[in-house]
């Protein structure tokens, strides 16, 4: 699905986050991104997510990575999102998807034998020159941050 690979400048993000605060990628040069798109919010997978970023959110911090999650969802349902399970980074409402267009994470899914067009769970590490460390396809919800430890320790 993904059209990016390691090593590619990563496409600049000029938005808002969930409370209406300018986002710019460019604003983190000097620091490592983790960049994670999702379905949806308050589902299980991608609570389940989040939760898991939030829970080790000083340990990344610490470790030099922001954090900054990515759907389709507007900025109310983000904020509703944020403030029932006390997310401490920003959330990009992509309602146009011009953000998940750009990092190739809209497409084809199959789920319970139906086909439809939606947001693939994938997560970008993006390096402190704005390239692209790692891509991550296959996103384990309740292990997001231990796979990206895993590869940045």
């Amino acid at each position: 699905m993904t059209y990016l690979k390691e090593g590619d400048q990563a496409p600049d993000i000029n938005s808002v986050d969930q409370d209406g605060n300018p986002i710019k990628l460019s604003d983190y040069q000097g620091k490592k991104v983790v960049l994670y798109f999702y379905p949806k919010d308050d589902t299980p997978g991608c609570t389940a997510e989040a939760c898991n970023f939030r829970d080790n959110y000083q340990d990344l911090k610490d470790r030099g990575f922001e954090i900054i999650g990515v759907s389709a969802d507007n900025a109310q349902k983000h904020q509703k999102f944020a403030g029932k399970y006390d997310l401490p980074f920003p959330l990009i409402p992509d309602t146009e998807k011009e953000v998940i267009k750009a990092y190739g994470v809209w497409g084809l899914k199959k789920f319970m034998g139906r086909e439809y067009d939606g947001i693939h769970r994938e997560t970008f590490v993006i390096d402190e020159e704005g390239k692209i460390a790692k891509v991550y396809q296959k996103v384990k919800t309740k292990e997001a941050t231990e796979q990206i430890l895993a590869d940045f320790s």
